[in-house]
């Protein structure tokens, strides 16, 4: 997958994350979770961005590394929202495998950046 190809992927993910915390039940619990959701799942996007743009092998790797972290933390929000019966699981199977295979990509980007630096 070019970095392109994934730009696009991972806002189209943000993208995904917007529209379902927008159709979140009004009550505080959802709002609370939603923003965290929000903010990390746009995040990941936001972050591959700055993933693209970096100058060294280890600045590559640090700012990989948050992609990993934001990708992860979105998983959490989700899982907490269906946990919590504020979202039904089909609802957000294929979201969440979305985001579990971005997440692989990444990890898997780190370990072969971490080899080839060897």
């Amino acid at each position: 997958m070019t970095r392109d190809e994934m730009k696009a992927r991972t806002k189209a993910y943000a993208n995904r994350i917007v529209k379902l915390c927008g159709a979140l039940p009004d009550r505080w619990v959802a709002r609370t979770l939603g923003m965290q959701l929000l903010r990390s799942g746009t995040s990941v996007g936001a972050n591959y961005r700055a993933v693209c743009r970096a100058k060294s092998t280890a600045d590559f790797l640090n700012k990989l590394r948050i992609v990993e972290e934001e990708c992860d933390e979105s998983l959490f929000w989700m899982e907490l929202l269906v946990e919590n019966n504020l979202v039904k699981e089909r609802r957000l199977n294929s979201l969440m495998q979305e985001g579990n295979e971005i997440l692989a990509i990444v990890v898997a980007s780190a370990k072969t950046a971490r080899a080839s630096n060897r």
